[in-house]
């Protein structure tokens, strides 16, 4: 069993860590290797393939290690992609080998244990790319060892644990990049402000979408089947709850168990339930009701989130929010006392009462949200100036706490009053008792 490591001994390790590579300026350009961000990248998995890529091209900044607990395999979001610490690793080198007259680099660590990436002295930042149920932990030892962190959505597998991420985060002074990277599209970013600043009136309803099940689930009964070989599953489990091993449990599916993630709700509606909450100033915040619309569960298998997503929420001035399933290609509409405007990720997919506003300019002096047209690259940026990027942590938190709640309430299937403020139910001790969990013994770090 791996044991939890305090800073003192993060710093200890670092100490005995000496065998790091030092590349030339040439290699990487015109910045020297002391004016680079050193990042690692902590999970090698789908959505890793592309966050790494977006690190590699930037010109002031290295990848110099990467992290996962499987070796290599296939199997993931498809069952082409061969992909895990190795795969990673070799994406890396080979894109550095490019930049070299020689053709060839070898100066990307490859890791199992995270905890041996926070260790580096090396290391200014990480990006947290893992299954949601790691995302806290790890969160929590990066800011204590003085790591920035880009940490994919949605940041938390629960209430209780987004606070104390962006708690630790404030506490330790460091940065943190919630991966809410429509925030930085220029087009969607049009649209949301379009909607703050009025041009439909004020908003009554919003309605977000979300697609269902993405993956088939195994049914009935199943039986537990052998560890590959370079996987190690007792720390993939890490904090979670033990359970026997299957393929269908691990890499992109875990989006559908409930012990490591929410299901449709957190994958997609952190990103429409962000720009829902961003476009109507309520994203340091949240609504005061939230309940069940006619969710639907699964009654055997192995996934057990919501099979059908329909949730609804109400804000204190009175704006109705509704979670839909529908495999309609949008992210948000919403209706105002002026007007109806909608729109798809990207912010394609436009369409609106008003179809003037698809090529509306936001004057001087309306509400602007933000300037950002690279989520990586504003991330980095926030290194360099120790200032808030367009996604930080109290944001990042208050959009996944939207998705939780959503989902409790169709668990509970009843109506519940939240306070915001405090972030617990009103008079449910059911329901706030769902707001954390329990960590299998000897993973809890928080």
């Amino acid at each position: 069993m791996k044991k939890a490591v305090s800073r003192r001994e993060f710093l200890k390790v670092a100490g005995a860590l000496t065998a790091f590579t030092v590349v030339p300026a040439r290699v990487l350009g015109q910045f020297a290797p002391s004016h680079r961000i050193h990042v690692a990248m902590i999970g090698c998995g789908n959505q890793s393939t592309i966050d790494t890529r977006a690190f590699l091209v930037e010109p002031d900044t290295q990848v110099v290690a990467v992290c996962d607990v499987n070796r290599a395999s296939y199997g993931y979001k498809t069952e082409t992609q061969y992909l895990g610490r190795e795969p990673m690793r070799q994406i890396v080198e080979a894109y550095y080998a490019k930049q070299r007259p020689s053709g060839t680099f070898r100066g990307c660590d490859a890791y199992n244990d995270f905890r041996e990436v926070l260790a580096r002295a090396d290391v200014d930042a990480v990006a947290i790319v893992t299954p949601d149920h790691w995302h806290a932990t790890m969160t929590l030892l990066a800011a204590r060892a003085g790591k920035d962190i880009y940490c994919e959505k949605p940041l938390s597998l629960t209430v209780a644990e987004g606070r104390a991420m962006v708690d630790a985060v404030r506490r330790h002074g460091v940065v943190l990049q919630t991966g809410s990277h429509h925030r930085s599209a220029a087009r969607t970013r049009q649209m949301c402000e379009l909607v703050r600043n009025g041009r439909i009136g004020k908003i009554r309803r919003i309605i977000t979408y979300v697609p269902g099940w993405n993956k088939t689930c195994p049914t009935g009964a199943w039986e537990p089947s052998p560890i590959p070989d370079g996987f190690d599953y007792d720390f993939w489990l890490g904090p979670a709850p033990w359970a026997p091993y299957h393929k269908d449990r691990c890499f992109y599916n875990f989006r559908f168990i409930l012990d490591y993630s929410g299901g449709q709700v957190t994958n997609f509606g952190a990103h429409c339930l962000d720009l829902a909450q961003w476009a109507i100033g309520m994203d340091r915040s949240g609504p005061v009701e939230v309940e069940d619309a006619g969710s639907e569960w699964p009654t055997d298998g192995l996934f057990n989130v919501a099979s059908k997503v329909h949730f609804r929420a109400r804000y204190a001035d009175g704006t109705e929010l509704e979670c839909v399933q529908s495999e309609k290609n949008l992210a948000c509409r919403f209706e105002g006392t002026d007007g109806w405007l909608e729109f798809g990720y990207g912010g394609s997919g436009f369409a609106s009462s008003k179809p003037e506003l698809a090529n509306a300019v936001i004057g001087p002096n309306e509400i602007r949200l933000g300037a950002s047209l690279n989520h990586f690259r504003n991330f980095l940026d926030c290194v360099r100036t120790r200032t808030d990027p367009i996604a930080p942590g109290e944001v990042g938190h208050r959009s996944a706490t939207l998705c939780h709640i959503g989902n409790i309430a169709m668990m509970l299937k009843r109506k519940l009053r939240w306070d915001p403020r405090t972030e617990r139910f009103v008079g449910d001790d059911e329901a706030n008792r769902m707001l954390s969990r329990a960590y299998r013994t000897g993973w809890a770090w928080i």
